[in-house]
Parts: structure tokens; C-alpha cells; sequence
């Protein structure tokens, strides 16, 4: 289906010459500041033939700002990583070190996990 169509799906013919479709807004979440963020940094190696990731998790916002904090984190790191399924992604074993940027960055609610 093309991407007109989509639009306006559902969309009943009208006579009257004022009248003016509205299209849907969804929701987004609010990004929370860092100081009511409540974030989890761990170190996972599940499913990842053993080698190990530092995981944060539990951010609440739009996931522009994830993708930046997870870019913040990487570049501080010097390694790569990852942003997906509101986590994200450091490859390595750099728990202390995340636990120290996201205190630097204004972040107070951390809690290390594992």
C-alpha cells in the first residue's frame, strides 16, 4: 500500500467544504532529565559467544536521545556498540567506567546490576 493511502485509511467521504482531515499523532514519550532517569548499567554475555557487553538499561524518552547518550558513551569508551530495544549496547567490559561518564553527565539515579 502506498504511502498516501496509508494516510488517510479509514477516511469516510465528506460534502462539506471546511472540512479537514486530521492525521493521527502518536504519542511520544517525554524524555525524562537525566537526574529522574533511573538507569541500569550490567555486564551481559548471554547470547553472544561469551564475549561480554556493558548494558544500560531502563531509559524513558524519545529514542533520538537514547541514540545520543549511546553515542556519548561509545565516544567516551573509544569502542562500539549499539542502540536497540531501549537499551544500549557497549561492546566490552566497561561498567565502572559508564557508571562514572553517566554520573559526570548528571544522571543520579544509577544502579549497577551484577
Amino acid at each position: 500500500m502506498s504511502k498516501k493511502k496509508q494516510k488517510f485509511q479509514n477516511v469516510v467521504y465528506s460534502t462539506n467544504p471546511n472540512f479537514n482531515y486530521e492525521l493521527e499523532h502518536f504519542d511520544q514519550i517525554e524524555t525524562l532529565p537525566p537526574q529522574q532517569q533511573r538507569l541500569y548499567v550490567s555486564i551481559d554475555r548471554k547470547h553472544r559467544a561469551g564475549k561480554e557487553v556493558t548494558l544500560v538499561e531502563g531509559f524513558v524518552g524519545m529514542e533520538e536521545d537514547l541514540k545520543e547518550l549511546g553515542k556519548l558513551l561509545k565516544s567516551k569508551c573509544g569502542v562500539g556498540g549499539s542502540v536497540k530495544d531501549n537499551e544500549i549496547l557497549i561492546q566490552g567490559n566497561f561498567k565502572q567506567k559508564i557508571f562514572e561518564i553517566l554520573l559526570n553527565a548528571g544522571y543520579s539515579q544509577i544502579k549497577q546490576k551484577g
